[in-house]
């Protein structure tokens, strides 16, 4: 099938061509027709399959009647991350160049000037991430009344974000009659809630199993010691025929800390993660496409949607936690039909992390070795009935962990033993406690004192063990805490 056999407009069809593409993918071909027809659709596919274009070239063929009114848009795309929506706005761009639509891009770190500028001056498509849009809508600054198409791109990452109340809340300020386009690389449950909540009869597509690897992605496994991994690293990209790659870490900071590594090492290499400013994260990513830049360190703030042409390879610096993530890393490259490569670096600790992923993905990671280190083991946790693991290895005939309990397993034993001898481990055992006597009443401790009369007199000395102190006469202090002044008790003297 062609691009022209879906229903598309001469106009969008000369873009497209105009692009280089001569096929719609699978994910394009079914739900392009059913979008012209103004359907609500859901859409499920593995990363890299075009679903952008999916949505965006029939939207702009809708959009070509009519007219965009100030502050008021007439579509809404939703993306979870500054980068995302910024690819969103340059497809637009791409496909949109015979049609004269004006769109906004609002994200975080941009100014609100320049924004609310556009705003005015009306806009058909408005690309948005949820925190800016929220923070337009209450300044003012927008109105949502007149949004005939919605589309939330990446559902499954808006919910790893923690972004599903704001964007429940921008649904409802949407009209109740409107197009709604609900695209996602997975479909947990919660996803399924959020389609059936947003949706119409939708016309469900599901192109590819759920969080699979695309098959022009070659993988492999590499297991070195934890502190071999730099190492290991290094020797893959220089035996490797890597034309740009991506370099992904769990944590931000290792991110800095890995580029600054590399760096020294003479590679030709750049960071990109959540913390930089907006303005440096968009030029250091322009200049990756522009193949300025050789090798990027990054966060899973890359992982996701992000369409370098040409990408040759991966690198997992660490293994995901989350399992999903591993098919998003992996999907950056091996795009359109192109071969690529991505190769993870896992320390003996990591062996639960790998399995996860290996079931996800339903077959082994195959495994490769690094010249000149030696190959390690795989360690996984199973459980020994107190909430701790024992550790039994896989691959490299690695030994498995010693037979030893460590430090947090000793501590947990000690508090399993304080448990059967029923004593907490922070606290000495108790004897048990006397039985108390009946205690009488008090007596009340403060009698009135009228002004102008003699005062009451004090009561009995207190028992041992009473709060209040006695005075210097060896009587009880009567007043407000401790002590009352003595003004108080002094008999008034009347002329």
């Amino acid at each position: 099938m062609n691009f022209s056999d879906l229903g598309l407009s001469p106009e969008v069809l000369r873009a497209v061509e105009d692009a280089g593409y001569k096929q719609p993918t699978p994910i394009q071909e079914q739900a392009i027709p059913y979008v012209l027809m103004g359907r609500d659709v859901l859409g499920c596919a593995q990363t890299g399959t075009g679903k952008t274009a999916s949505f965006t070239l029939p939207m702009i063929d809708i959009l070509a009647s009519g007219r965009a009114r100030a502050r008021m848009p007439r579509t809404l795309v939703i993306e979870p991350t500054r980068e995302l929506a910024a690819q969103v706005s340059e497809a637009f761009d791409v496909y949109g160049k015979h049609h004269k639509l004006n769109q906004a891009l609002l994200i975080g770190g941009e100014s609100f000037t320049d924004q609310e500028r556009k705003l005015d001056r009306g806009v058909d498509v408005l690309i948005a991430t949820p925190g800016r849009l929220i923070d337009l809508f209450e300044r003012g600054k927008i109105l949502l009344s007149d949004v005939k198409i919605l589309v939330i791109d990446e559902a499954d990452r808006m919910l790893d974000m923690g972004f599903i109340p704001d964007v429940e809340r921008i649904v409802g300020l949407l009209p109740k009659i409107r197009q709604t386009l609900f695209f996602s690389a997975t479909m947990p449950p919660e996803i399924r809630r959020l389609a059936d909540a947003f949706l119409m009869n939708p016309k469900e597509i599901s192109v590819a199993p759920p969080a699979s690897p695309a098959a022009t992605v070659v993988q492999a496994l590499a297991v070195v010691a934890a502190d071999e991994k730099r190492d290991a690293l290094r020797r893959l990209i220089r035996s490797e025929n890597v034309k740009n790659a991506l370099i992904f870490c769990n944590r931000k900071r290792d991110v800095d800390i890995l580029c600054r590594a590399l760096k020294k090492d003479g590679f030709d290499v750049a960071a990109l993660h959540g913390d930089m400013p907006q303005p440096k994260r968009t030029e250091t990513l322009e200049r990756f496409r522009n193949n300025e830049i050789r090798l990027l360190v990054c966060s899973d703030v890359a992982a996701r949607g992000l369409d370098i042409q040409g990408m040759s390879h991966v690198f997992n610096f660490d293994v995901p936690i989350h399992a999903e993530d591993y098919v998003h890393r992996i999907g950056r490259t091996g795009r359109a039909g192109r071969e690529g490569r991505a190769f993870t670096l896992a320390a003996p600790e990591d062996g639960r992390f790998v399995q996860a992923i290996e079931q996800l993905i339903g077959r082994p990671i195959p495994p490769v070795s690094v010249d000149g280190l030696a190959a390690a083991a795989l360690s996984f946790e199973e459980s020994d009935g107190r909430g701790r693991g024992r550790g039994r290895s896989r691959r490299g005939g690695g030994k498995p962990h010693a037979a030893g309990p460590h430090r947090g397993e000793r501590q947990g034993q000690q508090h399993q033993s304080h448990q059967r001898q029923g004593v907490h481990r922070h606290e000495p055992p108790r004897a048990a406690k006397a039985p108390q006597p009946a205690r009488t009443p008090e007596p009340a401790r403060y009698a009135p004192i009228t002004m102008g009369a003699a005062p009451a007199p004090r009561p009995a000395a207190p028992e041992a063990g009473d709060r209040d102190h006695g005075g210097d006469d060896g009587q009880r202090v009567v007043g407000f805490g401790d002590h009352m002044p003595a003004f108080l008790a002094r008999r008034t003297a009347r002329g």
